[in-house]
């Protein structure tokens, strides 16, 4: 483990990181209750994390700023709330006032133990509420935590159309599920029958991410709020009328998982009352940031594929080619299903018309295991020391499989107490699955880049491991995974072979591997068509002006783009040797019901 102080105004090099003096955030530093900023945490090797990653935290930061203000003013424009009716409504503004409190929710960075990190300073608008920075997507696949340098183990999921995936369910006859939110199901919904709503309750309370340690910090800085009136006009006068102990600063600014809470989940010690207004405070904050998600800033359904739909556009050649493709050869309907699809008999063809007002989703809400290598850049492999607190975060090193849905249900390491005792059985079976994402807004990317080489092109991330970076290789990873599977780790291929051309890895899980993909026979023109129609899935389309986007604050991106080289080995510049693999730990594998076969 290093650790680094954050003694003295020189910047210090670790690696190809450069670590400066200022890189916990905003403090208050009259508020004596408050612990010392805590010592970075830096167990990673030279090069795992991106040189450019505090300037580019700060420039997120300043980004996220920029939404809250704006958000705050779009609150101050906000008519007088008539409360009337029975049941009370806030008549006429109601949907506006419940959508703005979980704008400003989702853009407050205070909402963080340190006070530096906002929901959406991992998903912003112009990567279609996805991971921000380009470089970070391009190395350490998870974004670093309020307290840094803590990071995640997967890649940052969209926002946008997630209130429309239903609640977590079982349909026994078949054995699967469908449902939930985040890529392993752990967020069913089950308690407020909204699984978006329970999404937004996890990252605050994460220890790599927003990192604060009790649900109760959420509502005693909401107290704090400058927009404290309007979730008190949304929620009730006296919803944030507790009585909050006099340490509760103190506790809520030390980062989660340190030793000196040891096992205790509820360090703000609560009377009865106060404990149970505070949980309701907590559901409040994730039914208002699901709003939100599911209003027309965030899935606004404007993309060209919708406006299609609706008479409005007409696909040139290359959109029409791949959405015929998208619902055939390509066998992408299977899964991110568009609703309006017919099974095609011998001699017929897919002319790629939808019934008009249709609004598809392009997912099945399922779970599959898509056979994806282990992606030895995520920072979560590296973080098997303790942390200045006295937390590690990953014990079991490289030994760690991640299987998804599979380790939800046995309640495992890293993801959540299964709420359903009766579903555990079915681990088995869902060991290596993660969630089918929707297409929609898979492309989005500032203006003026795509996610494409040579671009100028904004590098993002796909898949819950981020392998892949690039849609060309997505699409050819479906194509060709079982023409060119070799049995070596990410960063092996035998000489001869280019990684992601015509090698492709051994799975991280090869339990209940996806066979409806791997030897689809596209050519490289139906691959790049296929890539076409999944940019016309782009919200922000508006027919009436094509050539700017009408997605909001899609124009927020302060960065730069990069250009040069090609989609089909787009960052495998950056890609490194997996090391030898340990056998899965106990602890992840051999935990009831045991994954069959075993996983290795």
């Amino acid at each position: 483990m290093r650790i680094i102080t954050l003694s003295g105004a020189v910047a210090v090099v670790l690696g190809a990181v450069m670590v400066p003096q200022v890189v916990m955030g905003d403090r208050n530093d009259d508020d004596r209750r408050k612990p010392p900023a805590p010592p970075i945490y830096f167990p990673y090797p030279p090069g795992l994390i991106p040189s450019d990653v505090e300037p580019e935290i700060q420039r997120v930061r300043r980004e996220v700023s920029l939404i809250f203000q704006q958000a705050l003013g779009e609150w101050g424009a906000l008519p007088p709330p008539n409360l009337t009716g029975q049941p009370p409504k806030l008549q006429g503004s109601g949907y506006r006032m419940v959508q703005t409190l979980g704008k400003l929710m989702n853009f407050d960075e205070n909402m963080s133990t340190l006070k530096n990190q906002a929901c959406a300073s991992c998903h912003m608008p112009y990567a279609g509420f996805s991971g921000p920075i380009p470089s970070v997507n391009l190395t350490m696949i998870a974004y670093p935590g309020s307290f840094h340098f803590r990071a995640g183990k997967r890649t940052a999921q969209r926002y946008t159309y997630s209130p429309r995936f239903p609640v977590l369910q079982l349909y026994p006859a078949q054995a699967l599920f469908l449902g939930g939110n985040f890529w392993d199901g752990r967020s069913t919904g089950y308690l407020l029958q909204n699984s978006d709503a329970e999404q937004a309750q996890h990252p605050p309370v994460d220890t790599q991410e927003m990192g604060l340690p009790d649900t109760a910090c959420i509502a005693y800085r909401l107290s704090q709020a400058q927009y404290r009136p309007l979730f008190e006009a949304v929620w009730g006068k006296d919803s944030l009328d507790i009585k909050f102990p006099h340490d509760t600063e103190r506790i809520c600014a030390t980062p989660g998982g340190a030793a000196v809470f040891g096992t205790d989940t509820t360090p703000v010690k609560l009377q009865k009352e106060d404990r149970t207004r505070a949980n309701r405070v907590y559901d409040n904050w994730g039914q208002s940031i699901s709003s939100f998600e599911d209003s027309p800033e965030v899935s606004p359904f404007t993309s060209k594929v919708d406006a299609n739909i609706n008479g409005l556009y007409t696909y040139t050649p290359n959109e029409a080619a791949g959405a015929a493709l998208f619902a055939g050869k390509g066998n992408c309907n299977s899964c991110h299903i568009d609703g309006q699809r017919t099974t095609l008999a011998p001699g017929q063809t897919q002319v790629g018309v939808y019934a008009t007002n249709a609004r598809p989703l392009f997912t099945c809400f399922g779970y599959s295991n898509l056979g994806l290598p282990l992606n030895p850049r995520d920072a979560f492999f590296y973080q098997t020391t303790p942390d200045p607190l006295g937390f590690t975060p990953n014990p079991y090193g490289f030994g760690y499989r991640d299987l998804g849905l599979g380790t939800f249900l046995r309640s495992g390491f890293g993801s959540a107490p299964n709420p359903n005792s009766a579903w555990a059985q079915f681990a088995p079976r869902m060991d290596g699955r993660q969630q089918v994402s929707t297409v929609r807004n898979v492309a989005m990317t500032p203006p003026g880049s795509t996610t494409e080489a040579p671009g100028p092109y904004f590098q993002k991330e796909f898949f819950h491991n981020g392998y892949i970076k690039s849609l060309k290789q997505l699409v050819h990873f479906y194509n060709t995974r079982d023409v060119f599977p070799y049995n070596v780790t990410s960063g092996n291929c035998p000489a001869g072979t280019t990684e992601k051309v015509d090698c492709w890895p051994m799975p991280e899980v090869p339990n209940n591997i996806d066979m409806s993909i791997g030897k689809l026979g596209l050519t490289d023109q139906e691959e790049n068509q296929l890539v076409i129609v999944m940019q016309a899935l782009t919200d922000g389309f508006n027919p009436a002006n094509p050539g700017v986007s009408s997605y909001p604050n899609i124009n927020t991106y302060t960065g730069t783009f990069k250009t040069g080289g090609s989609a089909s080995t787009q960052g495998n510049e950056l890609l490194i040797r997996t090391p030898p693999l340990p056998p899965c730990p106990a602890a992840i594998c051999g935990v009831a019901p045991l994954p069959i076969p075993p996983v290795k």
